[in-house]
């Protein structure tokens, strides 16, 4: 049991915070028709990190988060705009976004010679789950001594952090979200602000995705952000429903996924272990896939209610 709280107690804690509040928000998305902005966000965090790098000349991971931050708001902001000023899709706003800012990311890597260099981008991709161990967490009595939680992975506190962040935010927006959800203009109409909303939402779902890029990796956010929302979006016509469903499906998809990729593959003779960020997208996907299959809602084209 000692193993457990050293080696993968945090793991799985970060793993199931980050998949609960990428899940809430990504029921907003769903239902907004903007699932992929967290794939654009998760390709531009290519140029922030290289930026951060050649600013800073330092490759640690608090300096490349906030690159990659910083790059994620320049995104959401370029987003907007060309959706606004083009009048374009949100989908094809996000696409040119995502890919010219990626591919900015290239260039910079090539031109200033930082190719050469050994930029640990994996992690912002497959996340870090793994290596988080707490080495002071000697058993469960560990949770009670104020030394021993000292020295928890410092991801914790900051996917925890944020998890709150995204609370407060679902709580005083809930009204504004609703409305602008299901009827734009009668938001419009009566005052609230949903352009507003709107982009608030999307800093959000990026300050989420950065939080979790260096523990759980961008796979996760990916899949989070829409896997859980859009099986409970088949699962119930009723919104608060689906928001209860997908914070259900989020959990299973991190706890078991965590447990089958360390033990998986040990039940079936495999001397190895697999990905957890790769395992708990493909089960969010799988369970996505059974919810397409059989969900009571899945030939129905009603919109949910409130």
């Amino acid at each position: 049991m000692s193993d457990f709280v050293m080696l993968s107690l945090v793991p799985m804690t970060i793993a199931a915070i980050t998949c609960l509040s990428c899940a809430l928000l990504g029921n907003f998305l769903v239902l907004r028709r903007q699932s992929l902005i967290g794939d654009a966000i998760s390709h531009v965090a290519l140029p922030g990190i290289v930026a951060s790098f050649l600013i800073t000349g330092t490759l640690a991971a608090s300096a490349m988060m906030i690159g990659a931050g910083v790059a994620a708001l320049i995104t959401v902001v370029m987003i907007e705009l060309i959706k606004r000023l083009g009048q374009v899709e949100a989908s094809a706003a996000m696409g040119v976004a995502f890919t010219a800012i990626f591919a900015l990311g290239v260039l910079m890597l090539e031109w200033h010679g930082a190719s050469g260099v050994h930029l640990d981008v994996e992690h912002a991709l497959y996340g870090n789950l793994e290596s988080l161990i707490w080495f002071e967490g000697l058993g469960w009595h560990s949770l009670f001594d104020r030394q021993a939680l000292a020295d928890l992975p410092p991801q914790l506190a900051r996917v925890s952090w944020v998890a709150l962040l995204v609370v407060v935010f679902l709580v005083v927006f809930r009204r504004a979200l609703v409305i602008g959800s299901f009827d734009a203009e009668f938001a419009t109409s009566i005052k609230a602000r949903p352009a507003v909303v709107d982009l608030l939402l999307v800093v959000m779902v990026a300050i989420t995705a950065i939080a979790a890029f260096e523990a759980a990796g961008s796979i996760i956010v990916i899949a989070m952000f829409i896997c859980p929302a859009a099986s409970a979006r088949l699962l119930t016509n009723h919104l608060g429903q689906q928001i209860a469903w997908s914070q259900v499906l989020a959990l299973i998809s991190a706890l078991l996924g965590y447990v089958l990729a360390g033990y998986g593959p040990g039940w079936f003779g495999l001397d190895m272990s697999l990905s957890a960020a790769g395992m708990i997208a493909t089960l969010s996907g799988l369970i996505l896939l059974l919810a397409c299959l059989f969900g009571p809602y899945r030939q129905r084209d009603g919109a949910a209610r409130a």
